[in-house]
């Protein structure tokens, strides 16, 4: 790749910059033409990136991609990870304007905030459909609903584990949350108690039950103060009416 094909440099942090682009010039000399597009998206294409926290993501698109190109990479791939450059998604561009529908949600959030630094912006164009947004919103709210019951009914005698699980249960639905504003016309916050609360608003549910979940860093199936199977119960009714909530939109 020659230094003139790479685009929008200024546009990232700096340390961004310094690690990224020897990285991408050095894929690019394994990948040679068979790499048509690579972009970086999340915190570091954004004023969000903490230098030495925040994990550097990106996508490598690919014409064909082949087994051996996973196998070539993995070299480079380890020296990324050492320098906090995550593992990058390898694919196509077919592969992605196949599955909208499937990832509406990882697309979206890419859409929203990314940097193409070579080749052809497959993502300025896509489109997204808010009904597979809201289908996928609501797929991962019953799933979730679902689990916790199950588990409650699995590990509720030994009182351990109810408290990790409605963590877990709670942080990985705050990419839906931030979904499920947008759908609202709403542009969601950046903080993540930011974003519970404005959900709330939104679909009026009551706050003092998620946020007691997000803010406990005790780790003693206790949250604020109280037994984690109270919070169990109120936690599984907030879910099941945002559930209905999204069902109606």
């Amino acid at each position: 790749m020659e230094n003139n094909k790479i685009i929008n440099t200024e546009k990232l942090p700096p340390e961004v910059q310094n690690k990224f682009i020897p990285y991408l010039k050095l894929m690019s000399d394994i990948h040679k033409d068979h790499l048509i597009s690579v972009f970086i998206y999340g915190s570091a294409a954004g004023k969000n990136y903490i230098p030495k926290i925040s994990d550097i993501n990106s996508v490598f698109v690919f014409k064909n991609l082949a087994f051996a190109s996973l196998t070539d990479s993995l070299k480079m791939v380890s020296m990324g990870i050492s320098k906090r450059i995550a593992a990058p998604l390898f694919l196509t561009k077919e592969h992605i304007e196949t599955s909208l529908d499937v990832f509406p949600i990882e697309f979206f959030d890419m859409k929203e905030n990314y940097i193409l630094l070579y080749g052809t912006d497959f993502l300025f164009a896509l489109t997204i459909k808010e009904e597979h947004i809201r289908l996928f919103c609501e797929q991962q709210i019953k799933g979730k609903l679902i689990r916790i019951r199950q588990a409650y009914l699995e590990v509720g005698l030994k009182k351990k584990g109810m408290e990790a699980l409605l963590k877990e249960s709670l942080n990985s639905l705050i990419p839906v949350f931030r979904n499920l504003i947008r759908l609202k016309g709403k542009k969601p916050p950046i903080e993540k108690s930011e974003i519970i609360k404005q959900l709330c608003q939104e679909f009026e549910l009551d706050e003092n039950v998620f946020l007691p979940i997000y803010k406990d860093t005790s780790n003693d199936e206790k949250i604020a103060n109280q037994e984690v199977v109270v919070f169990i119960e109120k936690y599984l009714d907030q879910i099941k009416k945002l559930a209905v909530g999204v069902d109606q939109l």
